[in-house]
């Protein structure tokens, strides 16, 4: 199961920089925005804008299939990481500048995705169906002695 998740996180991440980052090589050519038909077919004809659409499906997708097995606090968390990976890239293929406080920001991100991930069971703590009302009445009953009436009190009236 957590190649499973090392895979699909991977996958997450890779579509969701995928996105923000064709969003910004398409920002670049549909400037000056206007309310024209021309503008709109300028937009049209950016291929980085496909390559955002192409980043926002295969996020959803993807992010459906780990929410099925993942559990959700870990998982979202782990959904950010692209905020750390197009902080990168962006660094990278725009020659945009980084400072202190953003690459402090960037690793307290992956220290805190590591450390909810350290503190999920090794079966990721998630059933692929919640128990039905009887069963989970039963084995809440067996965790606990049955009481009757007034004796977890000690007969006191109320």
């Amino acid at each position: 199961m957590k190649r499973f998740y090392l895979v699909g996180f991977a996958l997450l991440m890779g579509f969701d920089t995928l996105a923000q980052l064709s969003f910004k090589h398409a920002g670049a050519g549909a400037f000056p925005p206007e309310a024209s038909l021309a503008w709109l077919s300028r937009l049209l004809q950016q291929p980085w804008l496909y390559g955002a659409l192409l980043g926002y499906i295969g996020a959803f997708f993807t992010w459906m299939s780990l929410l099925k097995h993942a559990p959700i606090g870990p998982a979202f968390a782990a959904s950010h990481l692209e905020v750390v990976s197009v902080l990168a890239l962006s660094a990278w293929l725009f020659g945009e500048r980084l400072n202190a406080l953003q690459v402090v920001g960037a690793v307290a991100i992956v220290a805190g995705i590591a450390c909810l991930a350290k503190g999920e069971p090794d079966d990721g703590g998630h059933r692929d169906t919640p128990p039905d009302g009887a069963a989970a009445a039963r084995r809440a009953a067996t965790r606990r002695p049955s009481m009757a009436a007034g004796e977890a009190d000690g007969g006191a009236a109320h």
